[in-house]
């Protein structure tokens, strides 16, 4: 037994062995599904403290040929399983295992390069005590690597845990990074000593523009964990288990640490018809975080555990800094809202940030936010999370952000009661906002109405200057849900409410929006910049407001 090469059992037995465990071993299962495939390359991102290194002590204990670990998994589930292409034995204790923590070896004292060669050293060093009198060159890693396959005839299962270490540590070493990434490309892909290739870390593979520098694994994350999804944390089934056998109760653990929502595959509409159809391939698992469920039961007391792991210094850097005005979002959000990402732009890292949505998006990875993939939404998971969003946004600045929320809800209802003084009044409060270079423009006006309606995408897809076909109407409000009215906005500058009514009339605006004829409210608003500050009209805006 090695320290990197065939590590043995013992981590896993540990884990067997303590208070709380539970058993994921059907996960090998599938694993075993990929192996001498061309599916055999597995990248596994979870938040920390979600089960990544202890299924990696799970995958090390079952291929390890060192390990005799057939009494530990004749008791597990894995060994119940039926399948005549693929026994549940049928890999066990069959290949050399190389398994690398990598935060053991990258850290900001050692350059990258020290780092790699100290990996490459010590990886040689145990494979020549294992396999003495093999002809290798220690200054080809990778050449050596398949001599001492061909010598033993017996090939790798290569798990590396926390791979992304060097996007944490190294996080402006864009060289150093490409150089890490070329060292697991050049070691690992169409390799025929390959049989296994596992990573774990927190986020999926680091990407240059749409591409991925190690594109031949397959990536089971938070986004779209695929097959493993039962297996990213504790299931509702795995929870409700331990707080019976504890005598606890289940629905204060549902509050706090439930809320993951992660499915596992594709949706049934690619199916042909007729075809057979696992249930439990085709549902959205519902995941908790398992050391926080683990340390409540422990400590028989429900608290915040992330806190232990994760501190809120770092969520509140990224709300901060407020991209595209992400601090609105994380305002819905607190407020118990979705709010809609497009998830494709992320480059997998911590620093390469082009808008709002990257920022959400890492939020995902990191397991602050819960990501609804059918609705392209994201949303706080549970009450143990809010509270670190509290924590995050405790600061001044932010009275002002959650009262404007809290107008735009109003807002939204006054609009729907056609209550023409308060929209006035609370779009007045919004455009108050602005800056005073911009306020007196037709872009600060169109701008405040916009952040007013903030709460309206809840309800609609926002459309602006929709195009009539005579005209363009400023601000248009398409409903998500059929007992919600359309909404048709004409903003005026220096004119009248009446005006933006009767433009939307002569126009014809209400055409383009025929189906919804009934169930339609037409909204004019108009800011007059030349009172002076000295009248009772200064700063006053008007509005008009028809059903159609």
């Amino acid at each position: 037994m090695g320290i990197y090469l065939n590590p043995g059992n013992q981590s896993y037995k540990e884990a067997m062995e303590s208070e709380i465990f539970i058993d994921k071993t059907e996960m090998i299962a599938y694993l075993n599904s990929i192996v001498k495939t061309k599916q055999k390359y597995a990248c596994v991102s979870r938040p920390r403290r979600f089960g990544k290194t202890m299924a990696a002590d799970m995958i090390c204990a079952y291929y390890d040929r060192e390990a005799e670990s057939r009494t530990l998994f004749e008791k597990c589930k894995i060994s119940k399983i039926k399948d005549s292409n693929h026994p549940w034995d049928e890999y066990m204790g069959s290949f050399n295992v190389i398994r690398l923590v990598m935060t053991g070896f990258f850290n900001k004292d050692k350059s990258v390069d020290e780092s790699l060669n100290t990996i490459k050293k010590r990886i040689l060093d145990e494979l020549d005590e294992a396999y003495p009198g093999t002809n290798y060159d220690t200054n080809d890693f990778f050449f050596s690597i398949d001599k001492f396959y061909r010598k033993s005839g017996i090939q790798y299962v290569i798990i590396i845990d926390e791979w992304d270490v060097i996007f944490r540590e190294y996080a402006d070493n864009k060289e150093g990074q490409k150089k890490y990434l070329d060292f697991l490309r050049d070691w690992l892909k169409d390799k025929e000593y390959i049989a296994l290739a596992y990573m774990t870390g927190i986020l999926p593979i680091k990407k240059y523009g749409k591409h991925s520098a190690l594109n031949m694994f397959d990536e089971y994350s938070m986004l779209l964990p695929l097959q493993l999804a039962p297996y990213a944390g504790f299931t509702t089934e795995e929870v409700q288990e331990l707080c019976v056998k504890n005598k606890l109760a289940y629905s204060e653990f549902e509050k706090w640490y439930d809320g993951y929502r992660l499915s596992n595959s594709v949706s049934k509409e690619f199916l042909t018809e007729g075809a057979d159809i696992d249930d439990n391939l085709y549902r959205v698992h519902k995941i908790y975080n398992p050391y926080s469920v683990v340390k409540a039961i422990r400590n028989k007391r429900i608290e915040n555990y992330w806190n232990e792991t994760e501190t809120y210094e770092a969520l509140k850097q990224y709300i901060d800094w407020n991209f595209d005005g992400l601090k609105e979002d994380v305002a819905v959000l607190m407020n118990g809202g979705c709010v809609k990402i497009d998830v494709s732009g992320y480059q997998n890292d911590m620093t390469t940030f082009h808008n709002k949505d990257d920022i959400l998006t890492m939020l995902i990875h990191l397991g602050y936010l819960s990501y609804n993939r059918d609705r392209g939404e994201v949303f706080i998971p549970n009450k143990e999370i809010l509270d670190v969003f509290k924590s995050s946004t405790k600061a001044k600045d932010w009275t002002m952000t959650f009262r404007a929320l809290n107008n735009s809800g109003k807002l939204l209802e006054a609009t729907w009661n056609c209550d023409e003084e308060a929209v006035a009044e609370l779009i007045e409060l919004a455009h108050n906002r602005a800056g005073n270079r911009t306020y007196h423009s037709e872009a600060g006006l169109s701008y405040a109405v916009q952040l007013a309606y903030y709460r309206a995408q809840d309800y609609y897809t926002i459309i602006p200057e929709l195009d009539t076909g005579k005209g363009y109407a400023d601000l248009a409000f398409i409903p998500l849900k059929p007992d919600v009215p359309a909404l048709l906005i004409e903003m005026k500058y220096e004119e009248n409410a009446d005006t933006a009514i009767e433009q939307i009339h002569r126009q014809k605006y209400p055409e383009r929006l025929e189906h919804y004829k009934g169930n339609l409210i037409l909204v004019g608003i108009n800011y007059d910049k030349d009172i002076k500050n000295e009248q009772p009209e200064f700063k006053h805006h008007s509005c008009k407001i028809e059903k159609a």
